[in-house]
């Protein structure tokens, strides 16, 4: 485990923090549809990945307040990016599920920050992308802890 008193352990998280934020942000700049929010997109991003879900459900799954997701729903819905259909066992609830659109959308997205991102790997010598692809198990861990 890091020992964040030690000079070498906070300096190597200083430099992933400063990395993958810098990485995220202009990964969130290679964007499908410009008129989406990256809230927005996370949460067509969190139904691909994990199904249909109420608001509620949605609303803890993306760290926000249950009314903020109430609307980002009902933007989606006039998108047409997402259906609201009755909840199964409880009438008082809505189930949202992303539309065929958002599906074509979320993988055209995926297609072009993939691509974009294969393009800077590309500069990389093969001991660091070797190294890149032995760290993204990791990342992947980090990201859901």
């Amino acid at each position: 485990m890091a020992d964040l008193n030690h000079g070498d352990d906070a300096a190597a998280v200083n430099a992933l923090r400063s990395a993958v934020m810098r990485l995220s942000r202009r990964l969130k700049h290679q964007r499908v549809d410009e008129s989406l929010s990256p809230t927005e997109m996370s949460v067509l991003g969190t139904l691909a990945r994990c199904g249909s879900a109420t608001p509620g459900e949605l609303a803890r799954k993306e760290h926000v307040q249950p009314p903020s997701m109430t609307r980002i729903v009902a933007l989606l819905e006039s998108k047409g990016l997402v259906s609201l259909e009755p909840h199964p066992e409880d009438r008082r609830q809505k189930v949202v599920t992303q539309t065929e659109r958002a599906e074509a959308m979320l993988e055209e997205s995926r297609r072009k920050r993939n691509a974009w991102l294969a393009g800077l790997v590309e500069g990389l010598d093969e001991d660091e992308w070797a190294t890149l692809r032995a760290a993204a198990p990791v990342l992947e861990k980090l990201a859901h802890l």
